[in-house]
């Protein structure tokens, strides 16, 4: 009997630690899935850029659902999508933007508070949950909490737990803590909530099996895949465009031939 996506994602993060090499398109969700992901996650920075948009819920809908079918298009995986705040101050615009990314195959999303109220956040996730549940699927809601990112008080751990809890008792499935990196603040924090705890790729945060340790269950790599590649294509096009070539080192690009039989797979 074939497990449904949604319950094996789920699964994903009953022990170990699940990493997310997070994609922008297609083609960098064929290389994530070739290169051994047990699943997709997309990236809103890495998507808007990808796309022209800046980050920060201006990318339309229509180009964020757009590149999602194109992912699905490509992989078998479970995908979880970054939907920043929903686009919309309003829970109901944001349960109908995440259930067309349900009847699109998705099986998780990203769903942030910013700089907004606990509360807004947690109605958000109620009316997602409700979505979810009336289309069948157990959607992993990840409920990413920004209380270090913009180090919003000194009570970091103890805030970043209270907001646990309300999200939890909305229906959150994962609790996720951008720029959370001491080793005691992530046990303290994977400890004391029963929601998986899911930390970001950055300078300071412990190495993978060390957050396994420590109680995480998730280490997503964020925009920072991204943000390397659009370095090297504005090092090298400013190189091609001074002097006419292309010195790739010390950049290990991938053969045209294998590229492109990676993406007719």
């Amino acid at each position: 009997m074939q497990v449904s996506k949604d319950i094996l994602f789920h699964a994903l993060h009953a022990d170990g630690l699940l990493m997310l090499p997070n994609c922008a398109d297609a083609g960098s969700a064929r290389i994530a899935a070739a290169a051994g992901s047990k699943a997709l996650a997309t990236s809103s920075a890495a998507v808007a850029w990808s796309h022209g948009f800046a980050d920060g819920s201006t990318l339309p809908r229509a180009l964020l659902i757009a590149s999602v079918k194109a992912i699905l298009r490509v992989s078998s995986l479970p995908l979880t999508v970054d939907a920043e705040d929903g686009y919309s101050a309003d829970p109901a615009q944001v349960a109908g933007l995440i259930g067309e990314l349900i009847d699109a195959g998705v099986v998780g999303i990203n769903i942030e508070d910013g700089t907004g109220a606990p509360a807004l956040l947690a109605e958000k996730i109620r009316a997602i949950r409700a979505v979810a549940d009336a289309r069948g699927v157990n959607l992993f809601i990840n409920a990413r909490t920004d209380v270090y990112l913009h180090e919003q008080t000194t009570e970091r751990v103890r805030e970043t737990l209270r907001r646990a809890a309300l999200y939890q008792e909305a229906g959150a499935s994962g609790l996720f803590v951008p720029c959370i990196t001491t080793e005691d603040d992530i046990a303290a924090v994977a400890k004391a909530t029963p929601l998986p705890l899911n930390v970001m790729a950055c300078d300071g945060v412990p190495a993978p099996a060390r957050l396994a340790q420590l109680g995480a269950r998730r280490l997503s790599a964020g925009s920072a895949i991204s943000e390397a590649m659009f370095g090297c294509a504005d090092t090298l096009t400013r190189q091609f465009l001074d002097s006419g070539t292309v010195a790739v080192a010390p950049y290990a690009p991938m053969d045209y031939s294998a590229l492109n039989r990676l993406m007719t797979q």
